[in-house]
């Protein structure tokens, strides 16, 4: 495996029907988490590992995504004429200088697996990532992307980051056989996507990072629909274990599910708790809430 992994895939073709109407005419990875679309968080923390090349799987809906990272003309004329410089250095941030997007349309909503499937030819043969915008993950220290990708190189293998979730919840996830090799990392025997708990053969579920070598895209090709008639990612990661070893990082974290309106809200409000500037009127705010209900 290449040391340099440059490439990132996001995933934002999906629909986002748990959030209707609100998505009905905007992508749910533009929803704010306080003042950043969940998207920027995303590519914030790609680019924050060193990632340059941002590849976004989307459909016709989409467009704003592109939108948000193109520049816009008018409004930084605007903002440095009314003299709101440090608006306008938020705006230009967005995208730093040095990172290249690519957009890709995935034209049939055939599943995750599909969807990598979809960036391959602009990838190529090197190994990649994959983010999903809408699996938030907070890290107080090094963030869980910096780690993955660092353990990818020393193992020189494919990492996918796990959480353990509640038994009853396994049939939510795809979840893996797992030996422990040290604190937070195993390796792979096994993956089964969407298990029943009595089947299940652990409750680690994989969440939205994943660092995959480039031979991924040749088993999703033959890889025949599963959970949801859909093409599973799960399913072409358990075909490629059989060839290579792959690992797993249990990150020290939080992972905001922000595909679910309870995920959403959850991290606006912690978000919105760390935030310089609103943290501590916030935080008095909430308090005087939960007293008010509590009277």
């Amino acid at each position: 495996m290449s040391t340099v992994i440059k490439k990132a895939i996001f995933p934002v073709a999906g629909m986002g029907t748990r959030f209707l109407p609100a998505t009905k005419a905007c992508p749910k990875e533009m929803l704010p988490v306080v003042d950043k679309p969940l998207i920027q968080y995303a590519v914030e923390e790609a680019i924050a590992a060193g990632i340059t090349d941002l590849i976004f799987v989307t459909s016709w809906t989409k467009r704003s995504i592109e939108d948000h990272f193109d520049k816009n003309f008018e409004l930084e004329y605007k903002l440095e004429k009314s003299g709101k410089a440090e608006l306008l250095d938020t705006v230009k941030s967005i995208l730093p200088k040095g990172i290249n997007c690519f957009y890709v349309r995935q034209q049939e909503a055939l599943g995750l697996g599909h969807a990598v499937l979809c960036a391959k030819d602009i990838v190529g043969n090197e190994p990649f990532v994959v983010l999903l915008a809408d699996d938030m993950i907070y890290c107080d220290k090094t963030p869980c992307l910096n780690t993955m990708i660092k353990m990818a190189q020393e193992e020189q293998s494919s990492v996918v980051a796990v959480e353990s979730v509640p038994m009853d919840q396994v049939n939510k996830y795809g979840v893996i056989d797992p030996v422990k090799l040290s604190d937070r990392l195993y390796k792979l025997k096994g993956v089964v996507e969407k298990p029943s708990v009595d089947k299940a053969p652990s409750n680690l579920s994989i969440v939205g990072r994943y660092v995959l070598q480039p031979r991924i895209f040749e088993l999703l090709e033959s890889t025949p629909r599963g959970a949801g008639g859909e093409i599973q990612l799960t399913d072409a990661i358990a075909t490629l274990l059989q060839e290579q070893t792959i690992h797993a990082y249990e990150f020290d974290g939080i992972r905001y599910d922000c595909g679910s309106k309870l995920g959403h809200m959850k991290a606006n409000v912690e978000y919105a708790l760390r935030h310089p500037e609103l943290n501590g009127r916030f935080k008095e705010y909430l308090q005087d809430v939960i007293a008010s209900s509590l009277s």
